[in-house]
């Protein structure tokens, strides 16, 4: 009997062959540099900043080269799997604003984007790899395994299914047919013919030339269920979704002989590699891979409720992918991150590490350099599912809320109070006298609250105009200060503090912890040419 009837009897209902896949999925018509990418994720639940590192990754390289980026459910081991998890992990790539051409919700000409749709596909390869004679199916017990590798263990013995630990190998068609027609349970293996004590060398995006030994293991193909393990699954899902450039975790890099050895075997054109070093985090002295279930600051839900931008998680995302991307980026600030030229080679050998000091950063930068128009409509938005009475705030004053939001922000250096939306409303409260109420004053060096209510009600009687430009304003606020005992020049008072009972400073910080209860606050000017006049003269008449 021949290889062929052996894949007929393994296989009997599958009548497509690999020419037939070559024809359904046919090369990609794409530019010649174009890199289709995927992100490859199982279906367990909501994303978190480990695995959205690694889908930007893939999605900057496709973007940048008019490629294809895609998402793919790897649910082949669906232990773990949660009801709704596809549309999750989709969810979360929209909202960070993640170009995706094809998905399982999408769809596209490459589909199924799910892994246990494609099961046929994966049989059409198998029963080719059987008739071939490159696949055998293996009818070892758990039992029988066990055993295997306590023998091997005791002889020190290389653990796997290998060499003459390979029992159904050699099995004749005869023997075979017997344990079918018995219902005996089996697994496909490949037969492999790789050496141990040979190398093969692969280039790696990331991490350069590496050395390995061969492959001699004969891993499973399919399970005894039908369904493969990760590595026939990728490599046929790979091949014919015409993946160029295969991103994954470094863990995988003890696998390439094998997978390689699987990509010949199948006959298929091998892609690239870039084995990516994962999002790690410092835990005390040591250094481990950011997980979701023990670190609150990976979940994307953390940054989410915080109202970090997305873009500022991006940014973020550039630096740490690319060495020279900073730098870049301080040189133009103005551009995109997708106006950069990204490349596996400028990523670190060493896993990055978290730091969300510099995301908050990073969000203070971007923040600051957006308009005050695009602040409030993205605060709004976030208000809208966090804080709803704030969001009814800022819609029913939304020019005045806009010109908050522009107090000293078009300048050379604008301000950099917040670093996310959830911050917003505790820097600009105290503007909106729905907020302004048991308000408690931060009062510095003038504390006589005579003497306080005295200045205030001589400053809007006789010297506040709403019409004042700033240095109007300013050289009234001399007036008032000289008028009270305190230095209209701040250089004289330091050379002769004990003349005065203060400065214009001083005077400068009644009138703004009267309008804002708070010693620090943007510009005084800016904050009085908001509130006007009769609503000042509200916050002055409020002090007891």
């Amino acid at each position: 009997m021949t290889n062929k009837d052996l894949a007929d009897l393994l296989y009997p209902n599958i009548t497509k062959t690999i020419d037939d896949l070559e024809i359904m999925y046919p090369t990609r018509n794409l530019p010649d540099n174009a890199e289709v990418c995927r992100f490859a994720p199982s279906p367990t639940g909501r994303m978190h900043m480990g695995n959205l590192y690694a889908s930007f990754i893939p999605e900057v390289i496709a973007k940048q080269t008019n490629g294809v980026f895609m998402l793919r459910i790897e649910d082949t081991d669906n232990k773990r799997a949660i009801e709704n998890g596809v549309q999750l992990i989709i969810d979360d790539l929209e909202h960070y604003n993640y170009i995706v051409n094809e998905h399982p919700i999408k769809g596209g000409d490459y589909g199924p984007y799910i892994q246990t749709e494609r099961k046929e596909i994966y049989h059409i390869v198998a029963k080719y790899l059987v008739s071939i004679g490159r696949a055998y199916p293996c009818f070892c017990s758990e039992e029988d395994l066990t055993e295997m590798r306590e023998h091997q263990e005791k002889k020190k013995d290389r653990i796997g299914y290998y060499g003459h630990y390979a029992k159904c190998r050699n099995l004749s068609y005869e023997e075979i047919k017997k344990h079918i027609d018995n219902g005996d349970k089996w697994v496909l293996r490949l037969k492999s013919m790789g050496d141990f004590d040979k190398k093969i060398i692969f280039k790696d995006l990331v991490k350069g030339i590496i050395e390995m030994p061969e492959n001699d293991i004969d891993q499973v193909l399919i399970k005894s269920d039908g369904i493969p393990p990760y590595a026939l699954a990728h490599v046929c899902d790979d091949h014919f979704m015409r993946v160029t450039t295969v991103t994954r975790d470094d863990s995988y890099i003890s696998s390439v002989p094998y997978h390689l050895e699987l990509w010949n075997a199948c006959g298929f054109k091998t892609p690239k590699f870039a084995h990516l070093l994962p999002l790690n985090i410092k835990e005390g002295n040591t250094i481990r891979k950011i997980s979701k279930r023990k670190d609150p600051t990976a979940a994307v839900s953390f940054y989410h409720e915080k109202g970090i931008p997305v873009e500022a998680i991006k940014l973020y995302f550039a630096t740490i992918m690319n060495s020279n991307f900073e730098g870049w980026y301080l040189q133009n600030p103005n551009k995109s991150y997708r106006d950069f030229e990204f490349s596996f080679n400028k990523m670190s050998k060493s896993g990055p590490l978290f730091d969300l000091e510099k995301v908050i950063n990073i969000s203070k930068n971007y923040l600051s350099r957006l308009s005050a128009i695009g602040v409030y409509d993205n605060l709004l938005i976030w208000a809208k599912e966090f804080d709803t009475d704030f969001a009814n705030l800022i819609t029913r004053y939304k020019d005045y809320t806009i010109g908050i939001l522009n107090i000293e922000r078009e300048q050379k250096k604008p301000r950099k109070d917040f670093s996310c939306y959830s911050e917003i409303k505790s820097y600009i409260w105290y503007m909106y006298d729905e907020l302004f109420t048991n308000v408690h004053y931060e009062w510095q060096n003038v504390n006589n609250t005579e003497e306080i209510k005295t200045i205030l009600l001589d400053y809007i009687d006789n010297y506040y105009d709403d019409n004042d430009d700033k240095d109007s304003w300013f050289n009234r606020m001399k007036e008032l200060s000289e008028k009270y005992g305190y230095c209209s020049n701040i250089k004289e008072y330091k050379e002769n503090p004990d003349n005065y009972k203060g400065s214009i400073v001083d005077i400068s910080m009644v009138l703004r912890v009267a309008l804002t209860t708070k010693s620090m606050t943007p510009d005084l000017y800016e904050i009085m040419k908001l509130l006007g006049k009769e609503r000042i003269k509200s916050r002055f008449d409020y002090i007891k």
